[in-house]
């Protein structure tokens, strides 16, 4: 039991000291510099108008859209990518055929399609969630694709001895061996997925942390705001790269 304890100690201390030492290199900052809170506000104005933006309920609509925004665009992209990489995996033609076009996709920036999204398909949850879906969509790919490649072949020989269906040999064998790298895809998407809802918001719209931004900066010249929406949209993504940790501990582990 003490082990255990000492075990979490030693995996939560660390990050709060350098939470603590970055909050106070922050304040300090802003001591030294002079800064007033339109310029760069100390982490105990950013703290206030945090507080008072839940309270008040400034927040609770540009995160409830940019929520349905990444998780749309997450499970789009996701169930997207992953037969495309296992099909890059096992098909030589598949491979040859596409490689170049999904290198090629991914070298264009999302800045500059987003702007053509948007006139495609509108402003709307669609364009934002088809935007985020495209950012998930290449890591995650790859991510597959290097997975199953990295499946033991010992493994899929005596498979191949037991007779099994192709379809066994996925479900059974390559599945489970390459859970660990697809997960580790999934993870780097979803905290993807938050960057392309914010890139998906700024190219329009009335709603989203993104816009939330935009206002702050803008209109509003509320500097504490803005950067306590980047405190949100952080803690958003951290909250949904947890979760994602999480499900891949308990898969892995089953599995």
């Amino acid at each position: 039991m003490s082990g255990r304890m000492s075990g979490r100690r030693g995996r939560v201390i660390p990050p709060l000291i350098a939470f603590a030492g970055f909050i106070v290199a922050w304040q300090a900052l802003v001591w030294l510099g002079g800064y007033p809170p339109f310029i760069l506000p100390g982490p105990l104005v950013v703290a206030q108008r945090f507080v008072e933006a839940v309270v008040d309920g400034t927040f609770t609509p540009h995160l409830l859209t940019t929520l349905g925004e990444i998780l749309v665009g997450f499970a789009a992209g996701a169930a997207a990518a992953l037969p495309t990489g296992y099909l890059l995996a096992r098909s030589r033609l598949v491979n040859r055929v596409m490689s170049p076009y999904l290198v090629a996709a991914q070298a264009v920036p999302i800045l500059a399609l987003a702007p053509l999204i948007a006139l495609w398909f509108g402003t709307g949850l669609l364009s934002r969630s088809v935007i985020v879906a495209l950012v998930v969509y290449f890591p995650v790919a790859i991510s597959t694709f290097v997975a199953v490649r990295g499946v033991d072949r010992r493994l899929l020989e005596m498979a191949h001895s037991y007779r099994v269906t192709r379809r066994q040999r996925i479900v059974l064998v390559e599945i489970p061996a390459a859970l660990p790298g697809i997960v580790g895809g999934l993870r780097i998407g979803i905290t993807l997925a938050v960057v392309g809802a914010i890139v998906a918001e700024w190219t329009g719209g009335e709603v989203g942390l993104g816009v939330l931004i935009n206002l702050a900066r803008g209109s509003l010249f509320d500097i504490p705001l803005l950067f306590a929406t980047l405190v949100l949209i952080a803690l958003v993504g951290i909250a949904l790269y947890a979760i994602v940790l999480l499900v891949e501990r308990r898969v892995v582990i089953r599995s």
